[in-house]
Protein backbone atom coordinates (compact mmCIF):
# COMPACT_ATOMS: atom_id res chain seq x y z
CA UNK A 1 0.00 0.00 0.00
CA UNK A 2 2.81 2.30 1.19
CA UNK A 3 4.71 1.77 -2.29
CA UNK A 4 1.74 2.55 -4.39
CA UNK A 5 1.45 5.45 -2.28
CA UNK A 6 4.51 6.57 -2.80
CA UNK A 7 4.89 5.64 -6.85
CA UNK A 8 1.66 8.10 -7.09
CA UNK A 9 3.26 10.79 -5.12
CA UNK A 10 6.54 10.65 -7.16
CA UNK A 11 4.42 10.87 -10.30
CA UNK A 12 2.56 13.26 -9.89
CA UNK A 13 4.67 15.68 -7.44
CA UNK A 14 8.15 14.74 -6.64
CA UNK A 15 9.10 14.19 -9.82
CA UNK A 16 8.64 17.27 -11.72
CA UNK A 17 10.58 19.07 -9.31
CA UNK A 18 13.32 16.02 -9.01
CA UNK A 19 14.23 16.98 -12.47
CA UNK A 20 13.56 20.73 -12.38
CA UNK A 21 16.70 20.66 -9.48
CA UNK A 22 18.38 18.19 -11.41
CA UNK A 23 18.32 20.72 -14.23
CA UNK A 24 19.12 23.56 -12.55
CA UNK A 25 22.42 21.97 -11.06
CA UNK A 26 23.55 20.16 -13.98
CA UNK A 27 22.12 22.45 -16.85
CA UNK A 28 20.88 19.32 -18.62
CA UNK A 29 17.63 18.10 -19.29
CA UNK A 30 16.31 14.30 -18.60
CA UNK A 31 16.85 12.79 -22.00
CA UNK A 32 20.41 14.61 -22.02
CA UNK A 33 21.31 12.65 -18.24
CA UNK A 34 20.10 9.76 -19.89
CA UNK A 35 21.51 9.87 -23.17
CA UNK A 36 25.32 10.97 -22.01
CA UNK A 37 25.30 9.33 -18.84
CA UNK A 38 24.82 5.60 -19.96
CA UNK A 39 26.46 2.90 -21.81
CA UNK A 40 25.34 2.25 -25.61
CA UNK A 41 22.94 -0.29 -25.74
CA UNK A 42 19.58 -1.71 -24.51
CA UNK A 43 19.43 0.38 -21.40
CA UNK A 44 20.14 3.82 -22.57
CA UNK A 45 17.49 2.71 -25.88
CA UNK A 46 14.97 1.80 -23.24
CA UNK A 47 15.22 4.61 -21.17
CA UNK A 48 14.14 6.64 -24.48
CA UNK A 49 11.52 3.94 -24.83
CA UNK A 50 10.05 5.33 -21.33
CA UNK A 51 9.08 8.51 -22.55
CA UNK A 52 7.46 7.25 -25.34
CA UNK A 53 9.35 8.10 -28.52
CA UNK A 54 7.32 6.73 -31.12
CA UNK A 55 9.38 7.71 -35.11
CA UNK A 56 9.75 6.25 -38.23
CA UNK A 57 13.38 6.03 -39.85
CA UNK A 58 12.45 7.93 -42.39
CA UNK A 59 11.83 10.41 -39.72
CA UNK A 60 14.62 10.29 -37.39
CA UNK A 61 17.13 13.01 -37.94
CA UNK A 62 14.49 15.64 -38.49
CA UNK A 63 12.83 14.13 -34.74
CA UNK A 64 16.48 14.61 -33.40
CA UNK A 65 16.46 17.96 -34.80
CA UNK A 66 13.18 18.57 -32.80
CA UNK A 67 14.00 17.44 -29.81
CA UNK A 68 17.02 19.71 -29.38
CA UNK A 69 14.99 22.28 -30.16
CA UNK A 70 12.31 21.40 -27.96
CA UNK A 71 14.75 21.03 -24.73
CA UNK A 72 16.71 23.78 -25.88
CA UNK A 73 19.57 21.63 -26.16
CA UNK A 74 22.82 23.13 -28.10
CA UNK A 75 23.76 22.18 -31.36
CA UNK A 76 27.63 21.72 -29.82
CA UNK A 77 26.12 18.66 -27.69
CA UNK A 78 27.74 15.89 -30.56
CA UNK A 79 27.35 13.73 -28.13
CA UNK A 80 23.67 13.70 -27.41
CA UNK A 81 22.76 13.96 -30.84
CA UNK A 82 24.79 11.10 -31.75
CA UNK A 83 23.43 8.85 -29.04
CA UNK A 84 19.68 10.02 -29.58
CA UNK A 85 20.11 9.46 -33.52
CA UNK A 86 21.21 5.68 -32.74
CA UNK A 87 18.78 5.50 -30.14
CA UNK A 88 15.84 5.93 -32.58
CA UNK A 89 16.99 3.78 -34.95
CA UNK A 90 17.07 0.74 -32.93
CA UNK A 91 13.05 1.74 -31.84
CA UNK A 92 11.94 2.14 -35.74
CA UNK A 93 14.41 -0.54 -37.02
CA UNK A 94 12.84 -3.01 -34.12
CA UNK A 95 9.21 -2.08 -35.85
CA UNK A 96 10.63 -2.52 -38.94
CA UNK A 97 12.53 -6.03 -38.52
CA UNK A 98 8.86 -7.45 -36.47
CA UNK A 99 7.04 -6.23 -39.79
CA UNK A 100 9.37 -8.20 -42.27
CA UNK A 101 9.72 -11.19 -39.87
CA UNK A 102 6.08 -11.07 -40.08
CA UNK A 103 5.73 -10.70 -43.94
CA UNK A 104 7.70 -13.49 -44.42
CA UNK A 105 5.56 -15.63 -42.11
CA UNK A 106 2.55 -14.96 -44.36
CA UNK A 107 4.03 -16.40 -46.90
CA UNK A 108 2.79 -19.93 -47.54
CA UNK A 109 5.53 -22.70 -48.64
CA UNK A 110 4.49 -22.52 -52.56
CA UNK A 111 6.04 -26.37 -54.19
CA UNK A 112 5.55 -24.15 -57.66
CA UNK A 113 7.84 -21.78 -56.67
CA UNK A 114 10.63 -22.36 -57.78
CA UNK A 115 12.72 -20.24 -55.12
CA UNK A 116 10.76 -21.89 -52.16
CA UNK A 117 11.50 -25.18 -54.02
CA UNK A 118 15.35 -24.30 -54.23
CA UNK A 119 15.89 -23.65 -50.75
CA UNK A 120 14.35 -26.67 -49.78
CA UNK A 121 16.40 -28.72 -51.59
CA UNK A 122 19.61 -26.49 -50.25
CA UNK A 123 18.12 -27.64 -46.70
CA UNK A 124 18.47 -31.78 -47.67
CA UNK A 125 22.29 -30.76 -49.60
CA UNK A 126 23.22 -28.81 -46.60
CA UNK A 127 22.14 -31.10 -44.32
CA UNK A 128 22.55 -34.59 -45.77
CA UNK A 129 25.35 -34.10 -48.47
CA UNK A 130 26.82 -37.61 -48.85
CA UNK A 131 22.69 -38.79 -49.48
CA UNK A 132 21.08 -38.09 -52.57
CA UNK A 133 17.24 -37.10 -52.85
CA UNK A 134 15.31 -39.77 -54.76
CA UNK A 135 12.51 -37.58 -55.11
CA UNK A 136 11.34 -34.55 -54.38
CA UNK A 137 7.74 -36.67 -52.61
CA UNK A 138 9.84 -39.16 -50.62
CA UNK A 139 10.30 -40.47 -47.35
CA UNK A 140 14.23 -39.73 -47.22
CA UNK A 141 12.54 -35.94 -45.68
CA UNK A 142 12.06 -38.03 -42.15
CA UNK A 143 15.76 -38.51 -41.84
CA UNK A 144 16.13 -35.09 -41.04
CA UNK A 145 12.79 -34.44 -38.94
CA UNK A 146 9.95 -33.62 -41.44
CA UNK A 147 7.11 -35.46 -40.72
CA UNK A 148 5.70 -36.72 -43.58
CA UNK A 149 6.52 -37.22 -47.18
CA UNK A 150 6.66 -33.57 -48.43
CA UNK A 151 7.95 -30.92 -46.03
CA UNK A 152 5.64 -28.33 -47.23
CA UNK A 153 2.87 -29.43 -44.74
CA UNK A 154 4.94 -28.49 -41.95
CA UNK A 155 5.35 -25.12 -42.47
CA UNK A 156 1.78 -23.87 -42.67
CA UNK A 157 2.42 -22.18 -39.53
CA UNK A 158 5.50 -20.04 -39.72
CA UNK A 159 4.94 -20.18 -43.41
CA UNK A 160 8.50 -19.70 -45.57
CA UNK A 161 9.98 -18.24 -42.41
CA UNK A 162 10.38 -21.64 -40.84
CA UNK A 163 12.48 -22.80 -43.95
CA UNK A 164 14.39 -19.35 -44.45
CA UNK A 165 15.51 -19.56 -40.78
CA UNK A 166 16.21 -23.46 -41.36
CA UNK A 167 18.58 -22.73 -43.94
CA UNK A 168 20.23 -19.90 -42.82
CA UNK A 169 21.27 -22.18 -39.68
CA UNK A 170 22.57 -25.10 -41.56
CA UNK A 171 24.12 -22.84 -44.43
CA UNK A 172 26.19 -20.30 -41.61
CA UNK A 173 26.45 -23.47 -38.82
CA UNK A 174 27.21 -26.52 -40.99
CA UNK A 175 29.02 -28.29 -38.75
CA UNK A 176 26.66 -27.80 -35.67
CA UNK A 177 23.48 -28.19 -37.48
CA UNK A 178 24.73 -31.97 -39.16
CA UNK A 179 26.08 -32.41 -35.46
CA UNK A 180 22.60 -31.62 -33.73
CA UNK A 181 20.96 -33.02 -36.44
CA UNK A 182 22.76 -36.91 -35.77
CA UNK A 183 21.90 -35.79 -32.06
CA UNK A 184 18.61 -35.94 -32.58
CA UNK A 185 18.64 -39.09 -34.11
CA UNK A 186 19.43 -40.60 -30.68
CA UNK A 187 17.65 -44.27 -29.96
CA UNK A 188 16.07 -42.77 -26.28
CA UNK A 189 16.58 -38.93 -26.51
CA UNK A 190 16.13 -38.51 -29.73
CA UNK A 191 13.77 -35.64 -31.74
CA UNK A 192 12.37 -34.36 -34.98
CA UNK A 193 14.92 -31.99 -36.10
CA UNK A 194 13.06 -29.70 -38.50
CA UNK A 195 9.80 -29.90 -36.83
CA UNK A 196 11.93 -28.43 -33.51
CA UNK A 197 13.55 -26.25 -35.70
CA UNK A 198 10.42 -24.77 -37.30
CA UNK A 199 8.90 -24.25 -33.54
CA UNK A 200 11.34 -22.67 -32.63
CA UNK A 201 10.99 -20.29 -35.33
CA UNK A 202 7.53 -19.69 -33.63
CA UNK A 203 9.24 -19.17 -30.43
CA UNK A 204 11.58 -16.49 -31.52
CA UNK A 205 8.77 -14.69 -33.82
CA UNK A 206 6.67 -14.68 -30.49
CA UNK A 207 9.47 -13.61 -28.38
CA UNK A 208 10.07 -10.62 -31.52
CA UNK A 209 6.37 -9.98 -31.55
CA UNK A 210 5.87 -9.37 -27.83
CA UNK A 211 9.38 -7.13 -27.72
CA UNK A 212 11.01 -9.54 -25.21
CA UNK A 213 14.11 -9.37 -27.97
CA UNK A 214 14.63 -5.47 -27.55
CA UNK A 215 17.46 -5.26 -24.85
CA UNK A 216 19.32 -8.41 -27.18
CA UNK A 217 18.94 -6.64 -30.23
CA UNK A 218 19.70 -2.94 -28.89
CA UNK A 219 22.70 -4.31 -27.06
CA UNK A 220 23.50 -6.38 -30.96
CA UNK A 221 23.83 -3.48 -33.23
CA UNK A 222 24.15 0.10 -32.62
CA UNK A 223 21.38 1.33 -35.01
CA UNK A 224 18.74 -0.79 -37.24
CA UNK A 225 18.39 -4.20 -36.49
CA UNK A 226 17.91 -6.49 -39.84
CA UNK A 227 16.77 -10.13 -40.73
CA UNK A 228 20.17 -10.87 -40.17
CA UNK A 229 19.94 -10.59 -36.20
CA UNK A 230 16.61 -12.19 -35.86
CA UNK A 231 18.33 -15.20 -37.81
CA UNK A 232 21.44 -15.05 -35.55
CA UNK A 233 18.88 -15.11 -32.69
CA UNK A 234 17.37 -18.06 -34.04
CA UNK A 235 20.59 -20.07 -34.47
CA UNK A 236 21.20 -19.09 -30.56
CA UNK A 237 17.78 -21.07 -29.74
CA UNK A 238 18.49 -24.22 -32.24
CA UNK A 239 22.01 -24.58 -30.54
CA UNK A 240 20.61 -23.96 -26.81
CA UNK A 241 18.34 -26.04 -27.18
CA UNK A 242 19.54 -29.30 -27.91
CA UNK A 243 21.65 -28.73 -24.98
CA UNK A 244 19.05 -27.96 -23.06
CA UNK A 245 17.28 -30.89 -24.08
CA UNK A 246 19.84 -33.99 -23.69
CA UNK A 247 20.73 -32.24 -20.10
CA UNK A 248 17.21 -32.26 -18.93
CA UNK A 249 16.96 -36.11 -20.65
CA UNK A 250 12.96 -36.30 -21.01
CA UNK A 251 11.41 -39.56 -20.56
CA UNK A 252 10.11 -39.20 -24.14
CA UNK A 253 8.99 -37.08 -27.09
CA UNK A 254 5.80 -36.74 -25.90
CA UNK A 255 7.03 -34.47 -23.06
CA UNK A 256 8.12 -31.70 -25.75
CA UNK A 257 5.51 -29.31 -24.95
CA UNK A 258 6.75 -29.71 -21.30
CA UNK A 259 10.33 -28.83 -21.52
CA UNK A 260 9.56 -26.62 -24.87
CA UNK A 261 7.96 -24.32 -22.30
CA UNK A 262 10.40 -25.05 -19.52
CA UNK A 263 13.21 -23.53 -22.16
CA UNK A 264 10.76 -20.64 -23.11
CA UNK A 265 10.85 -19.69 -19.92
CA UNK A 266 14.40 -20.00 -19.35
CA UNK A 267 14.97 -17.60 -22.65
CA UNK A 268 12.29 -15.29 -21.60
CA UNK A 269 14.37 -14.94 -17.98
CA UNK A 270 17.57 -14.31 -19.60
CA UNK A 271 15.75 -11.74 -21.69
CA UNK A 272 14.65 -9.50 -18.69
CA UNK A 273 18.86 -8.64 -18.23
CA UNK A 274 19.30 -5.26 -20.20
CA UNK A 275 23.38 -6.23 -20.85
CA UNK A 276 21.93 -9.21 -22.27
CA UNK A 277 23.17 -10.72 -25.63
CA UNK A 278 22.21 -14.08 -27.21
CA UNK A 279 23.88 -14.94 -29.79
CA UNK A 280 26.48 -18.16 -30.78
CA UNK A 281 29.41 -15.97 -31.48
CA UNK A 282 29.42 -14.69 -27.67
Amino acid sequence: MWGRLWGFLYDKYFRFWLKWVLRLLTGKCELQRVLGGAAAGARRTLSVLRDAVHVEEAEVEKCVRDVMKEKRIEQRDTGFKANLHISLLQISGYKKLYLNVENLRKVPYDSENEEHEEQLIELWNLLMPHENLKARISKQWCDIGFQGDDPKTDFRGMGLLGLVNLVYFSKHYTHEARQILSRSNHPKLGYSYAIVGINLTEMAYSLLKNGALKSHLYNVVAGLPQMEHFHQFYCYLVYEFDKFWFEEEPESIMHFNQYREKFHEKVKGLLLDCNVILTLQN
